[in-house]
């Protein structure tokens, strides 16, 4: 038991981390009652990768699609930096930043965390089948449950960093750049990282 603890913990640190400069980027900037959308967001989208990933395993389903769809996804994270880009220098409020995240189709805060996730999973898929088919169904059971404590623990760490204030005045001071650029870079390694500039210039060409 106590090695399906310690294994399931560094499996999710494996896969978990990637999601740590973004949660601190999200919680510098929130306001009075959004940190719980940070957190929703995160659940959820963990939850369905965790879900997909069981499935799959257990030779229940094939849900997951090819690696370059799922690079797709690295959409979202490149259209919300230039769109962060665009409008952010024609807004002088900074505290607005966060609701472009928000605003549009994906009108809650916690959506557009939730596909971030999961644009950010074929990294996650590719460990966790594998994983799950090593495990018999108690030690599955102990697994997700110590997945969802590490997500919290990955919430809480990224909340108390973006808490310091060397952190978030960096983060303040520089956020109409940082924000962009990272979730720019974001889209464009998921997209490349998952083929999917590959498989969409062999369809072009």
């Amino acid at each position: 038991m106590i090695t399906t603890i310690l294994t399931a913990a560094a499996v999710y640190v494996a896969t978990g981390i990637d999601y740590l400069v973004i949660l601190i980027l999200l919680f510098s900037q929130i306001k009075k009652g959004q940190a719980k959308h940070i957190w929703i967001g995160q659940y959820i989208g963990t939850a369905i990768i965790i879900g997909a990933s069981l499935l799959v395993a257990l030779g229940v389903a094939n849900l997951i699609p090819q690696q370059w769809v799922i690079g797709l996804l690295g959409l979202l994270p490149l259209y919300l930096g230039v769109k962060i880009w665009i409008k952010g220098e024609e807004d002088e409020d900074e505290s607005s930043i966060l609701s472009l995240f928000s605003s549009g189709k994906f009108n809650q805060l916690f959506l557009t965390v939730t596909f971030i996730v999961l644009a950010s999973s074929a990294d996650d898929f590719s460990i966790y089948i594998p994983y799950f088919t090593a495990l018999n169904m108690i030690e599955i059971i102990v697994a997700i449950i110590v997945f969802f404590i590490m997500v919290g623990v990955l919430c809480n760490v990224s909340y108390r960093l973006a808490s310091i204030d060397l952190v978030s005045e960096k983060i303040e001071n520089y956020e109409r750049w940082i924000v962009p650029i990272v979730f720019i870079g974001l889209g464009i390694y998921i997209m490349f990282e998952n083929g999917t500039f590959n498989a969409l210039f062999s369809f072009l060409f």
